[in-house]
């Protein structure tokens, strides 16, 4: 049973097209911010709970680059094989403003729990803010932990947003599923 749900998360996985690349290419949101705004940023909201947030940052931008917009904000969720996720913040660009935004999403797998989390959402490669609002596929699960703050990577076309969350809550197991970017609250997960 173990073996072809897992087996089955691999092929929904592959048709889905998640791959991560080795280098993101800069979207035509031209300015990108520096790790250490990034860092500056994330250990403002983060606050005491930052310890491995260097690390974490060091790793997504050595994978992707530097991000050209990032989202702060909470999200809470909560699973029994089948989850569902709930977030608001605001994300921030150099040359386009500060937008309110919004995401949910549904999951399916071998996650049992429910969780609220702070989350920074690095976002790299976005060609306008419009291009946020839509499903980001992904993986979700203790990809890379350190520190008391787990990352995971969403891609979208040549779109790549990574969030890197801590929280409280008791949550464990892996799923495969989307976050949808909303400009509006909605309850439905879809």
């Amino acid at each position: 049973m173990f073996n072809r749900l897992l087996m089955a998360m691999v092929v929904v996985l592959a048709s889905l097209g998640f791959t991560v690349s080795a280098q993101a290419q800069q979207g035509s949101l031209s300015e990108t911010y520096t790790s250490d705004e990034i860092m500056s940023a994330g250990h403002q909201f983060f606050g005491s709970v930052a310890q491995g947030l260097a690390s974490l940052v060091e790793r997504a931008f050595n994978e992707y680059g530097q991000p050209n917009a990032y989202i702060l904000g909470q999200e809470g969720g909560g699973a029994l094989f089948i989850g569902a996720r709930y977030g608001d913040g605001t994300m921030y660009t150099r040359n386009a403003g500060t937008h309110n935004i919004f995401w949910q999403g549904p999951s399916l797998g071998l996650d049992v729990g429910a969780d609220g989390s702070r989350v920074m959402m690095l976002v790299y490669n976005l060609p306008s803010v419009d291009a946020v609002f839509d499903r980001y596929p992904g993986v979700d699960g203790s990809i890379y932990a350190v520190g008391g703050l787990g990352m995971t990577a969403l891609r979208r076309d040549n779109v790549y947003v990574v969030p890197i969350s801590s929280g409280i809550g008791i949550r464990a197991g892996v799923s495969v599923g989307y976050l949808n970017f909303t400009r509006e609250p909605t309850w439905n997960p879809f």
